[in-house]
């Protein structure tokens, strides 16, 4: 019965009255202000307040971005000194396909406390139709979003030696086109965590069906195809219990075809699509990033 319900579902989807390029975001715009430490809606992590960060480096603000002539203005936080971007190391912190800042900002401390409290700046952003920003989220849009934040970087003085891309789960998407065909900014290293292969094995995972992803989907990303044009080091981690993402049929293959100069892999056993950095432990999850992050070829 389960099965003939699911077949009319598939069918329902191709007949063209809904395709899966919706199913990719699931977006959070319920809020009507950013409240980062004050926020009490559900997080995926909780820190203790050895994480805290001073306001004086918490920095809520907008970009325009443009999409192919779609103009969107996005919000964003940078923590850190914005008068220091011109020589700290920066990372762009770009966000899976629910929520919105306030719902990853636990993720963002974390990063912001590698090391030392502030030792790298971090970036992130709403991309179009997430939290406050405008606009409608689609694959060119996620893109464009992104190099928004690149251009306003760069802007600040950032150099591509100090920036660093960390993508965590639709986040890959935007995090490895921009690496393998940079446009406002070349990183120097890429962080993935549970990313997904492509859309074509996203539709094969959910539908148990040999159709071709386009059959349900308009989208073209590929991550396990951009990731071997990419030269620069990569740092890949996934959750061996991943049920959204399985790391079988994404994140293996994913890190397989890599085919740059360094990369490090991290499996974390036992973890799930969204609770890797506290299954493998706070403070090993940090050491493992640091120690990627000072990696010098």
């Amino acid at each position: 019965m389960k099965q003939l319900i699911f077949v009319l579902f598939i069918g329902f989807l191709s007949s063209g009255c809904l395709r899966m390029d919706s199913f990719l975001y699931n977006p959070d715009y319920s809020i009507e202000e950013y409240l980062l430490d004050e926020f009490e809606g559900e997080t995926e992590i909780v820190l203790d307040d050895s994480y805290a960060l001073p306001d004086s480096l918490k920095h809520v603000f907008t970009l325009s971005s443009d999409a192919e002539g779609d103009i969107a203005s996005i919000y964003a936080v940078y923590v850190g000194d914005i008068s220091s971007i011109a020589t700290d190391t920066v990372i762009l912190y770009l966000h899976g396909n629910a929520g919105h800042l306030d719902y990853y900002w636990p993720r963002i401390k974390l990063l912001a406390n590698v090391g030392a409290k502030n030792r790298y700046g971090v970036l992130a952003i709403d991309y179009r139709g997430y939290g406050l920003s405008e606009g409608t989220p689609t694959e060119e849009g996620l893109y464009s979003d992104a190099d928004a934040a690149l251009k306003w970087l760069k802007e600040r003085g950032l150099t591509n030696d100090r920036l660093v891309i960390y993508g965590f789960s639709m986040g890959s998407a935007p995090a490895t086109e921009l690496t393998a065909n940079a446009r406002s900014m070349q990183p120097s290293k890429l962080m993935l965590e549970a990313p997904f292969a492509s859309d074509d094995v996203m539709v094969q995972d959910a539908s148990g069906l040999s159709l071709p992803g386009n059959y349900f989907s308009n989208l073209e990303i590929n991550n396990a195809e951009e990731i071997a044009k990419i030269d620069e080091p990569f740092f890949w981690i996934h959750g061996s219990a991943d049920s959204f993402l399985s790391i079988e049929t994404h994140g293996e293959v994913v890190y397989k075809n890599y085919r740059g100069s360094f990369s490090v892999a991290h499996r974390v056993d036992g973890g799930e699509h969204s609770d890797v950095p506290s299954v493998m432990g706070y403070d090993a999850y940090s050491d493992a990033v640091l120690e990627f992050l000072q990696y010098s070829p």
